[in-house]
């Protein structure tokens, strides 16, 4: 409301300026004429009425401008949500209003000029920039299959368009690319159609105040009926993100918060009930096992008031315990695998031998959930972090700059591991020649360009198996040894004549029971397969198979496999998954690997409990035993007491009691469940604080406040 206020009196003033510049112009240029002949007076009644008429078209011209201004805006978000996640009819309403006070600025802004065709020339270039910006956000979308904010958008715009530009031309180039460009040029179009038979030539002040009282007032109903609807307004406050205010008031709205949450004092974060907490964990229980959890003396901590919140929510937070899995992977090597669009549906006895090896004789997870937050950056993250990334793709980057005290490489460093990073794409791409060289591996990063292209080869995509057959010698004489890999293998689109994974394993996928799309995103998934049946060969080989633990998640779910298709409208995933997959949870339900010779005799290790990929950090912590501290990270160590809990962006989540949807606000308690009344609302309390917390961390150098910039 203020900013309308503040554009009414820039434009008030504006046009004092003009009438005193036209006054001062009048003086200095003033010449006296030779008196006109008298005119005889014409009849005033006539003129009055004349003057009548084009005050009364003026301002049904004004009036109708404005509804044009209001309606672009209306239909640019209803166009978003056809072409992306869908109309949801609880949302429209809000989407609607709010769009109503952005349409009258629109129309404010070209009262500036007096002038009636420089007025339209504003508008249809704002219209125009505008419909762009809708465009643009409307491809991330259907190539990402996630509300991208405008820094994460312009931050990987060079780097995306750069890399893959044949991925971002075909979607361009695309009947719905096509179709979306058109719609919303058409508007601009069509508003410049309209001034050419219609005229804005009301320029008095009048129009202007009640063009600001009206979007005052609107957006003072819309921001009111919000606040007090109990099933949208946490996402408009307590539960915000961007993901979440897109999807359940528009464009517009998500755009407005995450101004507003993003130059707010990063001390807003707040958590609720923390004394409520802090009650709790002083709870006497009977001494089994320790606590993973280090000795911070939270008082005599100083630190900006972001990190004061952040001390008093962690300090009210009861440490889980150690188990009897705490240290069963102690002193071993570890090689943790991001496997690029990975989905636990293609493991296969015949097809994946050692994929299904390692997934039968390992560690067993039941319910594993990798939540695409932002892209690929987005997936390290959470497993690099065991937090959401809150700042979408810029928050790998964020951490680049802090103390990453509490990462695996750093810990595992601790104990004397030498570590390294590698992945087989370009090493500049999302700034990873950056981010991966502040992660802890002693001896850093190593993408294409900085070495990785003396061991693979230039297709697209890059080999996975080309990758660890040539650096697998660089860190096999170096026990214990601490490895990372982001793979490319199966990257989209899966074309065989485009995607040289897909056409190498083709003959193995093409008498599978699929659709073309599905059989190359599987062939092209097959070289990840061939590269860890020649890294388990290799291990076995050195005879330190069973000294070496390998990791591997995905992550995101295989979103090109319906290049540009919202949720519920993906034929291909559905055949992959032997469903149809209607919400985030199920679209990002996935398979987790954890694998080790010395598994492979012993009985199954089976976790039937829900669990992310923000609960690997602190499960590898307990199972290595590290000092560390599990109220540091927002996942938990799976094999301890710590109360289950998947969640996501857009705040849905899962317990082993039951699963919240946060689109339509609703609870379903697991079968043969019953919870209280109240159950549902305190779990909702505790996502709430998990994400403020993965916001307070991600926007300050919270470790460097705990254990020192320099550590």
């Amino acid at each position: 409301m203020l900013f309308f206020l503040l554009v009414f009196l820039i434009i008030q003033y504006m046009s004092k300026r003009k009438n005193k510049f036209r006054k001062q112009k009048s003086y200095k240029t003033y010449r006296p004429r030779p008196a006109a002949p008298a005119v005889p007076a014409a009849p005033i009644a006539p003129v009055q009425k004349q003057a009548e008429t084009v005050r009364e078209s003026g301002w049904k011209n004004a009036l109708i401008h404005c509804a044009y201004s209001v309606l672009f805006f209306i239909m640019a978000e209803i166009l978003l949500k056809i072409f992306t996640a869908g109309i949801n009819g609880s949302s429209l309403p809000y989407t609607v209003l709010f769009s109503i006070p952005a349409g009258i600025l629109l129309y404010m802004c070209g009262l500036i000029c007096r002038n009636g065709t420089a007025r339209t020339a504003i508008r249809a270039v704002l219209m125009a920039a505008i419909s762009v910006l809708y465009i643009a956000v409307c491809f991330v979308y259907r190539q990402f299959k996630v509300f991208y904010d405008l820094k994460t958008m312009l931050a990987g715009a060079s780097d995306a368009f750069g890399q893959f530009s044949d991925l971002a031309w075909k979607l361009i180039f695309s009947f719905h690319g096509i179709l979306a460009i058109v719609l919303y040029m058409c508007m601009p179009a069509g508003y410049i159609l309209l001034s050419r038979f219609i005229k804005d030539t009301q320029v008095r002040k009048k129009p202007v105040f009640i063009s600001v009282l009206s979007a005052c007032l609107v957006f003072m109903l819309s921001h009111t009926a919000v606040t007090h609807d109990t099933a949208v307004s946490a996402a408009y406050s307590s539960e915000y993100s961007f993901e979440k205010a897109v999807r359940s008031f528009g464009l517009l709205t998500g755009l407005r918060l995450d101004l507003r949450y993003a130059s707010a004092d990063t001390a807003s974060v707040s958590f609720e009930e923390v004394e409520e907490l802090k009650r709790k964990g002083r709870k006497d229980r009977p001494v089994i096992y320790g606590y993973n959890r280090l000795d911070f003396d939270f008082d005599a901590l100083t630190g900006n008031e972001t990190d004061e919140m952040l001390d008093s929510y962690v300090s009210s937070l009861k440490a889980s315990r150690e188990n009897e899995y705490t240290g069963l992977f102690k002193g071993k090597n570890l090689i943790l695998v991001t496997a690029e669009a990975f989905s636990g549906k293609i493991i296969d006895p015949v097809l994946t031998p050692a994929l299904y090896r390692m997934a039968s004789k390992g560690m067993h997870f039941e319910d594993y959930y990798q939540p695409a937050s932002a892209g690929t950056t987005g997936g390290e993250y959470e497993i690099l972090f065991g937090a959401l990334p809150v700042n979408g793709g810029s928050s790998l980057k964020l951490m680049s700059n802090y103390t990453n005290s509490m990462t695996i490489a750093s810990l595992l460093s601790k104990e004397g591991y030498e570590g390294w990073a590698f992945h087989n794409n370009w090493a500049d791409f999302y700034d990873r020649h950056i981010t991966h060289n502040t992660l802890g591996y002693s001896h850093g990063f190593m993408g294409y360009g900085t070495g990785m292209e003396e061991y693979v080869s230039f297709v697209w995509p890059e080999s996975d198996l080309e990758m660890i057959e040539g650096t697998f010698p660089l860190y096999a004489d170096a026990e214990p040894f601490n490895v990372y890999y982001m793979t490319v293998s199966g990257h989209n689109g899966y074309d065989p004549g485009n995607n040289a994974m897909s056409a190498k394993n083709w003959e193995k996928v093409q008498d599978l029971p699929y659709s073309e799309t599905v059989k190359g995103y599987i062939a092209a998934n097959l070289e990840l397969e061939n590269a860890m049946a020649y890294l388990i060969q290799a291990l076995e080989d050195r005879g330190i198979a069973d000294d070496t633990v390998i990791v591997l998640s995905a992550d995101h779910f295989p979103y090109g496999l319906d290049y540009g298709a919202p949720l519920g409208a993906t034929p291909y995933l559905d055949e992959l998954y032997g469903f149809h997959v209607d919400n985030l949870l199920d679209r990002d339900r996935n398979t987790l690997l954890i694998w080790s010779g010395c598994l492979e005799d012993k009985e199954p290790i089976v976790v039937d409990t829900p669990v992310s990929s923000l609960d690997i950090l602190p499960t590898l912590c307990n199972l290595f035993d590290v000092e560390w501290d599990s109220r540091l990270y927002a996942g938990r160590d799976v094999f301890s007491d710590a109360q289950p809990l998947v969640f996501n962006i857009n705040y849905d989540w899962k317990t082993d009691k039951g699963t919240y949807l946060a689109d339509t606000g609703t609870f379903t308690p697991a079968e043969g469940v019953t919870v209280d009344e109240g159950y549902a609302e305190r779990i909702r309390t505790i996502v709430r604080n998990k994400m403020n917390f993965c916001t307070g961390f991600n926007n300050t150098d919270y470790f460097g406040h705990l254990f020192g910039a320099g550590s």
